[in-house]
């Protein structure tokens, strides 16, 4: 089949409007926001408005040996969603609907296309609380966090995407809809297909339904901050914190660095001290009493690690105003230059001498590194700040960006903690798992996409 025959074909099955060709469009959809990973030039971009047009989709780009890139929002960082030359770029974005919220089992069903604000205001209606909260949270589409197994500043607590997943319908490479999972608490019956496909890029299928588990909607949030004279004492606090078994809900570091470009973004002091290297930040949603021992534990380990301050509040005014030193780091890096966020995820025994690591290949690079993360399960995201328009520092801080990972990966992490492979480290994927397990990953792909017809080049290569 020729492209002009596929594009007729495209037209006829999903309608005029649903299939773009002008280059400024479908270039509009050929990235995400990981300014370091190639892209192509789409053929065209699809934006079906339910499963039948997503099945026509893939059968009409199966018989033309045409590749697909799914595509949600684009809010990714690994550059899972960049196009290739030639592909069709698959836009869930229509498929919008929240299908069902069933509070007597609590589980919603979705489609790709809510984001992942929508859902979870939808269920709070109902006294529920659907826990995963990437930064992108207000745009982000769910199919994405389905694709890349998303994270978020509650994972301590709650776990990644897939914790929260109890099915998946999936159209497969041949066009048929696989549905896997169920809606009970529990189920054992045959292979866990539903967890292959989350966290898989779209190198698999497409998802176009999900069944997800929620949550009683916790209580509002105590919160506690403290600052640290030196990365190694906040540290100490992060690893005392897990062997005690404390679990906040939330549990926040950030580096001097961080910590200097949100008060002068905010234009205020947070409190921290000018001497302070680290600053940790701690939630408890327990609420009541529970919450305020929960604090009180948390304070007395940081104090005893050698925090210089600490403050408790169970005002969510103030708790929220403290944690917004957290959230607007990479708006404040702007002020910098551009930003690029690294993603790896150590041992958090291993957070003090992450961060450390990243001041010397700051220092060596000659580039601001500010590094902030998700304390509480050790997915720490140092993000380099450098001038796009100089190739020189575009240089240096894909220097960085690599020199992160290799750091990561001595200190027995992991090169990716929410952001997913993409077409960014495919190499690092390679080095992280080795032979054996490439081999089982491309058998995989080969036995559900023998094509390889779906996100070729993403992840890996066949």
């Amino acid at each position: 089949m020729s492209t002009e025959a596929l594009l007729d074909r495209l037209r006829a099955d999903l309608g005029k409007d649903a299939v773009r060709t002008d280059p400024d469009i479908t270039g509009s959809y050929a990235r995400d926001m990981m300014p370091l990973a190639p892209s192509g030039q789409p053929l065209a971009v699809v934006l079906p408005e339910d499963v039948t047009g997503v099945r026509a989709t893939v059968r009409a780009c199966a018989e033309a040996k045409v590749p697909i890139v799914p595509r949600g929002a684009g809010s990714g960082l690994s550059g899972a969603a960049n196009a290739i030359d030639g592909c069709v770029v698959l836009v869930l974005t229509k498929l919008n609907e929240i299908v069902e919220v069933d509070p007597g089992n609590r589980l919603a069903v979705v489609q790709p296309g809510v984001v992942n604000l929508d859902l979870r205001d939808a269920v709070e209606k109902h006294g529920l609380f659907y826990p995963p909260d990437p930064s992108s949270y207000d745009w982000c589409t769910i199919g994405g966090n389905l694709s890349t197994n998303a994270g978020g500043l509650c994972c301590v607590k709650y776990g990644v995407t897939t914790d929260s997943v109890l099915g998946l319908e999936v159209v497969l490479a041949d066009g048929s809809l696989l549905r896997t999972g169920r809606r009970t608490v529990k189920g054992v019956a045959g292979y866990d297909l539903a967890r292959l496909f989350v966290g898989s890029e779209g190198t698999l299928g497409v998802i176009t339904q999900a069944t997800l588990a929620l949550k009683p909607l916790p209580q509002a949030p105590g919160t506690l901050v403290a600052g640290f004279p030196s990365t190694a004492a906040a540290g100490s606090a992060v690893a005392r914190v897990v062997r005690e078994g404390l679990v906040p809900s939330l549990m926040e570091i950030m580096d001097a660095t961080s910590i200097k470009a949100a008060e002068a973004y905010l234009k205020t002091d947070i409190g921290a001290g000018s001497g302070c290297e680290a600053l940790l930040l701690c939630q408890s949603d327990s609420g009541g009493e529970v919450a305020r021992r929960e604090l009180a534990a948390l304070e007395q380990i940081c104090q005893d690690c050698g925090a210089d301050m600490t403050y408790a509040t169970d005002d969510l005014a103030e708790g929220n105003m403290l944690l917004q030193a957290r959230r607007v780091v990479l708006t404040a890096l702007e002020l910098y230059g551009t930003w690029l966020t690294d993603d790896v995820c150590v041992p958090r025994t291993r957070i003090a001498d992450l961060i450390s690591g990243c001041r010397r290949i700051s220092d060596e690079v000659g580039l601001r590194i500010a590094v902030v993360g998700h304390a509480g399960d050790g997915n720490m995201h140092p993000t380099i700040v450098y001038d796009p328009a100089s190739e020189d520092e575009f240089a240096r801080a894909r220097r960085a960006f690599d020199e992160i990972l290799e750091v990561g990966l001595a200190l027995g992490g992991t090169v990716t903690g929410e952001h997913g492979v993409g077409k960014i480290k495919r190499e690092w994927l390679e080095r992280e798992i080795g032979p054996v397990g490439m081999r089982v990953h491309r058998q995989i792909k080969a036995a559900l996409d023998p094509d390889n017809i779906f996100n070729p080049g993403s992840m890996f290569s066949m």
